[in-house]
């Protein structure tokens, strides 16, 4: 049997005909998009067999059927084998012919997910881009029989659909105000501030326009301005870096479009910072511009949009427009789009070229689409574009879910806000953060009110060069989000426990016995305190001077507790025996003072089984008030895992000129709001625990690293959800 071609207005109908004539075991050779519809190459499975089996004389070929409608007689006759094998050789290297402009033979036979993944690949975009958008993919357009062009038109709806462009880009220019251009040096913001100054120039006269100047560094630069300045019959203005903005206003005659052309600073470059500064260091608010290469290598629009958005994000302005130049020479604009696309900036323009006012047109998200899709080159592994982090997946179908999280979290945590802030702090640029973190930790954004402290051991945690900080403890029991590094508490106990008392705390849980000077500031300051201690501890009962696991089977019961230990759910019975003791260290000096012993036994509340004993000294007499405590101390066990955890995850997570102690905050902060919520009982807590729980996903974790996990998941999506809305959501669809 010959290859039998079939036509359809759609891939479904065409192969409703392929099974009508040759039925389900046909053999489909390739399929390709025409003008009207799908053609479908195909022929019957069965069609070698009974030729090799007959071994049938020479005849003519039977010509191949052209429609549907007139089906191959299932017996060929006596034709040639080898006259039809040589024969469908030719049909197929014509039909790799024919499908060579679609990307060859085998590109067209991929299923569609496959086929729609190697186009954005080939086009430029990141992968991580590619596998969210391709998340959504219609059911129809996803296996082979899929129409190329249907899923083609899909993918350019959606990538236009994501890209951030304005409703009316040149509602833009309508604004009266002040407007900066700024970026890199090279990308053409000279050439643009003129375009720009012609727009407005002939939307609201020349009277009503003025350009400005940063650039003095570049040879010509400011003469090349001038030049602009005069075809168009505006004033030409220079701001120079010791001149303020609301000098330069006072000059411009109450001109109400203002153009700026900064100076072409590299991204890294700590200029742009004061630059970012002194144009908003007036009582008229400056927008700015972005402007990019689209002609840049991923990486570097990676790093421009970046530091650009950190420098003025530290001079307290939003940097959410931007503008594409160099369109004429980009090879590929999908590397561009994608950067737009993950970072939420709002395109405004795109430069076509070097003529002014001509080539600036207004950010049209389906053309550009079109153009990047069309653009595409052969690229058998994943392009060089820098992947967003799967924290950003589908962030705003899930907004509310986890503003509503967020809001839970700050009502439950004391000193949530005061992290997200600390958080914050990690997008500045380095020069900026050590700054900043001295405001906020001296002006919290909420009151951090402290009635007890959780005191760390003084020494560095395993593996780490820096100690475990201090966690307050708020009026609920639970630990404070924002904790006290060490290195930033008065050397020695005494001095540091008196200005906790000046915040307010009361109690203290000690990490080892306090020595003689610290004991005698807790006894004339009255301040209740406990400590843990070593199962050897030696103290004083019924004049005998014994160690503390010697004595836990003398105590009296005082009750029993539910509690988390070592990652299960455990037991806790409680005992306390009346025992003597003096400070750590002594050699004579104080006598001996009256004090509880208490020892808990931990065990599996299912099996049995015995997990631990735990020992505690503390000058408190009364169980209810004691074993709330005791239970908070025993629950400190698992911070330092967590803070060292939490540590190395942020270590990959946040950039890498983070501030140690930024980093070091959000640590010990973390790992504290995951503990917490890990270890309380109540509903709110309960109901918090499962919307952190199915945040992150993937692979099974033991439970408080698993709410880590979701914690850190949710700050990343907090980032990149403002990141979006901070553009006005114009232009999303």
């Amino acid at each position: 049997m010959s290859v039998m071609r079939f036509v359809g207005e759609t891939s479904r109908e065409a192969m409703r005909q392929v099974r009508a004539a040759l039925g389900d075991d046909a053999l489909i050779l390739a399929n390709r998009p025409t003008e009207t519809g799908v053609e479908i190459l195909a022929m019957a499975d069965e069609a070698v067999a009974p030729a090799t089996a007959e071994a049938p004389s020479p005849v003519p070929p039977t010509p191949a059927v052209e429609t549907p409608s007139a089906p191959a007689p299932a017996a060929e006759g006596d034709g040639d084998l080898r006259a039809m094998s040589e024969r469908l050789l030719r049909e197929m290297q014509d039909m790799r012919s024919l499908l060579a402009g679609q990307g060859g033979a085998t590109a067209a036979a991929e299923p569609g997910r496959e086929a729609l993944e190697r186009a954005l690949r080939e086009a430029g975009f990141g992968q991580a881009l590619a596998d969210e958008l391709l998340a959504r993919l219609p059911a129809e357009l996803a296996g082979p029989e899929a129409a190329p062009e249907t899923g083609h038109a899909w993918l350019a709806r959606r990538l236009a659909a994501r890209l951030p462009v304005s409703v009316d880009p040149e509602a833009f220019l309508d604004a009266p105000g002040i407007l900066a251009l700024v970026g890199p040096t090279g990308v053409g913001k000279t050439t643009t501030t003129a375009k720009l100054a012609a727009r407005c120039v002939q939307r609201h006269g020349a009277e009503n326009v003025a350009l400005v100047t940063t650039d003095g560094f570049r040879v010509g630069a400011h003469e090349q301005l001038r030049i602009y300045a005069e075809l168009l019959d505006v004033p030409l203005h220079a701001l120079s870096p010791e001149t303020s903005m609301d000098e330069l206003l006072g000059e411009l005659d109450g001109r109400r479009w203002v153009i700026i052309d900064t100076v072409g600073m590299s991204q890294r470059d700590r200029r742009i910072i004061a630059q970012a500064a002194q144009l908003q260091g007036s009582d008229e608010r400056v927008r700015m511009l972005l402007v990019l290469n689209a002609a840049s290598q991923p990486g570097t629009l990676e790093e421009v949009i970046t530091r650009y958005r950190q420098a003025a994000r530290a001079a307290g302005v939003a940097l959410d427009d931007c503008l594409l130049t160099k369109q004429d020479e980009a090879g590929q604009l999908g590397p561009a789009l994608d950067a737009l696309i993950r970072h939420g900036l709002r395109l405004r323009f795109v430069s076509t070229g070097q003529r002014v006012p001509e080539d600036l047109e207004a950010a049209d998200a389906e053309a550009l689409v079109e153009a990047a899709l069309s653009a595409r080159v052969a690229a058998p592994s994943a392009p060089a574009t820098l992947a967003a982090t799967p924290w950003a997946d589908d962030l705003l179908g899930r907004g509310r879910r986890l503003g509503l999280l967020l809001a839970g979290l700050r009502r439950r945590l004391t000193g949530i806000a005061a992290l997200e802030a600390t958080w914050d702090l990690s997008a500045l640029p380095a020069c900026l953060q050590e700054e900043r973190l001295e405001r906020l930790l001296e002006a919290p954004p909420e009151a951090l009110e402290r009635v007890g402290m959780l005191w760390a051991a003084r020494r560095s945690l395993p593996g780490a060069d820096w100690a475990m900080p201090d966690l307050g403890i708020d009026a609920r029991g639970g630990w404070l989000a924002l904790p006290d590094l060490q290195q930033r508490q008065p050397a020695g106990w005494p001095a540091r426990l008196a200005r906790a008392g000046e915040r307010g705390v009361a109690v203290h849980l000690l990490p080892s016995l306090p020595d003689a000077e610290t004991w005698l500031w807790l006894d004339e300051a009255r301040a209740p305190w406990l400590c843990q201690a070593r199962p050897g501890q030696r103290v004083h009962h019924a004049g005998e001077r014994r160690a503390l696991s010697e004595l836990a089977a003398l105590a009296e019961h005082a009750g029993e507790r539910r509690c988390r230990f070592r990652g299960q759910a455990a037991r806790a019975r409680f005992a306390a025996l009346p025992v003597e003791a003096g400070p750590a260290g002594q050699r004579g000096g104080p006598s001996r003072q009256p004090l509880m012993a208490w020892v808990a036994v931990l065990d599996d509340p299912e099996s049995g089984r015995a997990l631990g004993q735990r020992y505690w000294l503390t000058p408190l007499t009364a169980a209810a008030d004691t074993l709330p405590l005791l239970l908070g101390r025993l629950h400190g066990e698992a911070l330092p895992r967590q803070v060292r955890r939490a540590w190395e995850r942020l270590q990959a997570l946040l950039p890498d000129d983070t501030d140690a102690e930024v980093r070091q905050l959000l640590a010990a902060g973390l790992a504290a709001a995951a503990c917490h919520l890990d270890q309380a009982e109540d509903a709110e807590a309960d109901e918090l625990r499962g919307e952190l729980l199915a945040l992150p996903g993937g692979r099974r974790r033991r439970r408080e690293h698993a709410l880590l996990e979701g914690l850190l998941y949710l700050f990343m999506a907090r980032d990149a959800i403002r990141h979006v809305g901070a553009a006005g959501l114009e232009g999303l669809r």
